[in-house]
């Protein structure tokens, strides 16, 4: 059975806390509601932007399980499913696919500042992954893994290495990347889609970006620029980015994983915005200049619980 591509909007959902730093389940699913009432065409789990690195291994569990039976189908569900090791790469994707995740995302193996895999390693890396799953895999080419992923490598992995199709793209100049990538990888590249909050999202989507994986405090906003441009409507896709450009910025530039937590606790979503430690909140100033700007935007997060 063919697969049609996944395209559009598909932010990263945060991992929601109570006030003491624990899980907030319920809270979780009320965040997923409001993502895909705003018109989120899929959802990100368990991504850096959902301070991943911040859980247990049984929690990452208990948060995947919990989304995919609360989301019971209605929009697909991407799982990051990132390890160093192999073999628990691997295994994370298997049990993700068997809770029925439609597609994972993984990063290139690294560790620290200065452990890296050579390009064979990260070759036979990605192919075992493949090998050990049937749904896509989305390879994150971003900054903090600190492994060169060239385009013609990424185009290589697409076209010999089977579940390889997705990329997102979040390094400078992403762009020329993506048309590359694009060129070199043809038909096999069946995904090329931006990230970084949209903070690149119209160049990328000029050069070809089909799918966009932004954070999830205003994907009906998002929403307004990706299906104008899908639309061929270039016009109203450049009016759309101006007026979300700067909550855009705002989110990529001076609050990081905390924005979406931020709009939705203002919004009545959830019940706090509770990062983990060391993680630290917003300032205050920077907190009112986040929502400041979003109540002139006027999202769908701000008004869902109301």
């Amino acid at each position: 059975m063919v697969r049609a591509p996944y395209r559009g909007v598909f932010p990263v959902a945060p991992t929601v806390f109570d006030a003491r730093g624990e899980l907030d389940l319920d809270g979780q699913r009320r965040c997923i509601d409001c993502m895909i009432d705003a018109g989120s065409d899929g959802i990100c789990i368990l991504a850096n932007w959902s301070e991943q690195f911040a859980l247990a291994d049984d929690e990452r569990e208990t948060v995947m399980h919990a989304v995919l039976e609360h989301v019971a189908g209605r929009v697909p569900v991407i799982v990051t499913t990132t390890h160093f090791a192999t073999q628990v790469c691997a295994a994370r994707s298997r049990r993700a696919q068997e809770a029925g995740a439609a597609m994972v995302m993984v990063m290139p193996p690294y560790h620290g500042a200065t452990i890296r895999v050579p390009e064979p390693g990260v070759y036979d890396f990605f192919r075992a992954v493949s090998d050990a799953i049937a749904i896509p895999i989305m390879i994150q080419d971003a900054p903090v893994a600190g492994t060169p992923l060239p385009a013609a490598f990424l185009a290589r992995m697409a076209r010999e290495i089977a579940n390889v199709a997705y990329f997102k793209i979040e390094v400078a100049q992403a762009a020329s990347k993506l048309r590359e990538l694009i060129a070199l990888g043809g038909e096999a590249v069946i995904g090329p889609w931006d990230g970084e909050e949209g903070i690149t999202l119209l160049a990328d989507l000029d050069a070809g970006a089909t799918g966009a994986m932004t954070g999830a405090g205003y994907p009906d906003g998002i929403r307004t620029i990706v299906d104008a441009h899908a639309g061929g409507d270039r016009a109203e896709a450049l009016a759309a980015y101006e007026r979300w450009l700067p909550l855009i910025n705002y989110e990529n530039r001076q609050c990081g994983p905390v924005a979406a937590k931020t709009l939705m606790e203002e919004g009545g979503v959830i019940s706090s915005g509770m990062t983990r430690h060391p993680v630290s909140p917003l300032h205050a100033a920077t907190r009112a200049g986040l929502v400041e700007l979003a109540r002139r935007a006027d999202p769908l997060v701000l008004r869902w619980a109301r």
